[in-house]
């Protein structure tokens, strides 16, 4: 087998940098191991791109013609002596990674179709629904792999080929001279868009994209105990990757209802309960409506207003443990507005015998007291 660059790629020392070129894709094309098995063509193959990577710069071919592959591969002309491939990148990546400084690119960037976008939806549930937990339908607008062509992008009975501009690496390196020594710039391969490889007969439903725009329906399963703000991530129901790249994620951001008599405080519900004088000083036997159902509860005789009863277990479960909060009832004394005037009796009676000052029935008192206090 040849060692020299030029009979690799069968080309004259003389032959221009588009007929180099041309010659490398010809060869890269019997060569490459997706279309040639044989062990010896992918040996071949890869002495071929490298031949092709000193030929096609201008300088690394001047050095070659001059000092043979050696010369090459010891970096003649770098003053730092790490070789003509990367220059100062070479050393940035040696201590740092790859990670130049200089803007070099010196990364090494995964090649493969990309990856699909994620995307984002929001749920309106009742309030019961945030606690209990539900099984909520949903639909996506979203882009899915393409049935006719599988995800591929190719037509039936052909598939994508290998990117000749980057060997199917999905990027391409540039190299240019400055006062440090060479330095090699990495960029995402204008051809192949950083795929690696290359649609020459596109699906005609998906024209080569490898997905569509459709709509899809899902049921989710919301957990107890999710609230306003909340959000759930679905794994790979998001949007698909172009050319059968991986799905994105599904956000689902949670918007609850609010209650007409139930308020949240963390896991715990928050609740009043209006009562009347006679039950607030007698005590009461009351049957008191939760989320769960009907509860029995005793309200002991003197119970004051702003008392509080803790219904313990019946509040919102923890999204983590399997623990519930508590129901929190906030007794509230109602006071009459729209007593009778045999009831009015009664009840200045009871404060005439437990010695209370109250307003004299003179229906005028009150409207003499608001004008001393304007």
């Amino acid at each position: 087998m040849a060692t020299d660059y030029y009979a690799l790629l069968e080309v004259p020392r003389d032959a221009t940098p588009e007929e180099i070129k041309q010659a490398y894709r010809k060869m890269a094309r019997q060569l490459h191991p997706d279309t040639n098995p044989d062990p010896e063509a992918e040996v071949r193959f890869k002495l071929v791109a490298q031949a092709y990577e000193v030929l096609c710069d201008p300088e690394k071919r001047a050095r070659y013609d001059r000092f043979g592959a050696d010369g090459v591969r010891a970096g003649a002309g770098d003053p730092f002596g790490f070789g003509g491939g990367g220059g100062v990148n070479d050393i940035f990546e040696a201590f740092f990674g790859g990670n130049s400084p200089f803007g070099g690119g010196g990364g090494r960037r995964s090649t493969g179709p990309p990856r699909g976008p994620d995307l984002e939806l929001v749920v309106d549930l009742t309030f019961t629904e945030a606690v209990f937990g539900v099984r909520h339908p949903v639909e996506v607008r979203a882009a899915v792999a393409c049935d006719t062509c599988a995800g591929s992008g190719a037509s039936e009975g052909t598939e994508p080929i290998t990117c000749l501009e980057c060997a199917g690496a999905g990027q391409v390196q540039r190299v240019r001279q400055s006062f440090l020594g060479q330095m090699v710039s990495t960029s995402v391969c204008p051809r192949c868009a950083g795929l690696g490889q290359v649609v020459t007969d596109p699906c005609k439903d998906c024209r080569g994209e490898g997905r569509r725009v459709d709509d899809r329906s899902y049921t989710i399963d919301i957990p107890a105990g999710v609230d306003t703000g909340s959000t759930l991530r679905l794994t790979g129901r998001g949007a698909a990757g172009p050319r059968g790249g991986p799905n994105g994620d599904l956000y689902v951001h949670i918007r609850a209802q609010a209650h007409e008599r139930f308020t949240r405080d963390g896991i715990d519900l928050r609740c009043d309960l209006p009562v009347s004088f006679a039950q607030a000083v007698l005590g009461a036997h009351l049957e008191f409506d939760t989320l769960d159902g009907t509860e029995d509860l005793v309200l002991p005789r003197g119970t004051q207003s702003g008392r509080e009863f803790h219904l313990r277990g019946r509040g919102v479960p923890h999204l983590e443990r399997r623990q519930r909060g508590d129901l929190i009832v906030r007794v509230v004394v109602a006071v009459p507005t729209d007593l009778s005037p045999e009831q009015e009796e009664l009840l200045r009676e009871y404060a005439g015998q437990r010695g209370e000052d109250i307003a004299p029935t003179d229906a005028g008192f009150l409207s003499r007291i608001r004008s001393a206090f304007r």
